[in-house]
């Protein structure tokens, strides 16, 4: 597990940046996710044409290859330095505390010693009956578990049910952990380990929780 912090800058080909007015770009790229990261700062934008692309280093490519000086993207600066491009304007999320975390994905499982903070990636898909969820949940409350994140998607071809991922502080190589798993397979109607590694321990940033709340709106 890796987090990263991640400053979008206004990213053009024009190696002079001095001379390249922002209301000059008529044509903006980046991925959707980013939009909406930086959606104050686009308002105060107007005759742009915005338009998605796959990823984030695919804004910054298309740039590259365009080298027009109506044209830009949004993404790292450190990233833009990689495809020639040169950043006119910085900091342009919403938040002024933006991560991206990131998990080192591996073929064959990796074993973290038990002397390591570790974190388990699980998904479980539970039975269609009231609190279904719950009881699962309850599965890691008796344990001690604690869960960091519960995120939902569907399931392809069954409309209206999903799957549920949980990251849990945890290691596998741990009897309780074994057991909670043990459990949670009882519990559910499908569960599976997708991994377990060591957990990156993030600090509490400066800006207040009602600050971040504002930042969002």
């Amino acid at each position: 597990e890796l987090t990263h912090p991640i400053k979008h800058a206004l990213l053009v080909a024009q190696s002079d940046t001095n001379s390249t007015d922002i209301s000059k770009i008529k044509v903006l790229y980046a991925h959707p996710q980013v939009f909406s990261q930086c959606s104050h700062f686009l308002a105060n934008l107007t005759d742009i044409e915005v338009k998605p692309a796959d990823s984030t280093s695919a804004a910054m490519l298309i740039v590259n290859e365009l080298k027009r000086d109506d044209v830009a993207a949004i993404g790292s600066e450190a990233g833009g330095k990689l495809y020639g491009l040169h950043a006119i304007e910085s900091n342009l999320a919403n938040q002024k505390e933006n991560h991206s975390r990131f998990i080192v994905v591996a073929q064959n499982p990796v074993d973290v010693p038990l002397q390591i903070p570790a974190k388990t990636t699980l998904v479980m898909a539970t039975t269609q009956t009231p609190g279904a969820l719950v009881n699962a949940l309850l599965v890691l409350k008796d344990n001690g578990i604690n869960m960091t994140k519960l995120e939902s998607r569907p399931i392809n071809g069954n409309p209206w049910e999903e799957m549920f991922y949980l990251d849990v502080e945890g290691n596998l190589q741990d009897g309780k952990m074994q057991e909670t798993v043990k459990q949670l397979t009882a519990a559910t109607r499908f569960c599976k380990v997708l991994g377990c590694y060591p957990s990156e321990e993030i600090k509490p940033t400066a800006v207040s929780a009602v600050q971040a709340l504002n930042d969002i709106k």
